[in-house]
């Protein structure tokens, strides 16, 4: 017997895998553009991933990295340029 859910629902398991990559993504994204608000929602992702049981642990530890260090290179242009925003 081979259990499915049914079709439009998704299991748990897919939602955390999809927010570790997700968490992931914008912790990238978040590096170059936008990083006040894509940094922590990247954290904010990947610590729920994290704590519902991503099989995709990985990928979700980074995104957490990822969404530190977009916050991390917030403050050191803030503290460059005194602005709350930066450019290239």
């Amino acid at each position: 017997m081979h259990l499915t859910a049914p079709a439009g629902r998704r299991t748990g398991i897919r939602d955390t895998d999809g927010m570790a990559v997700a968490s992931f993504v914008l912790g990238l994204l978040g590096l170059l553009v936008l990083n006040v608000f894509l940094g922590p929602t990247a954290i904010v992702l990947a610590a729920v991933a994290l704590w519902r049981g991503t099989p995709r642990r990985g990928r979700a530890l980074l995104g957490l990295g990822l969404g530190v260090a977009d916050l991390l290179v917030l403050v050191a242009f803030m503290q460059a340029d005194g602005t709350i925003s930066w450019n290239f």
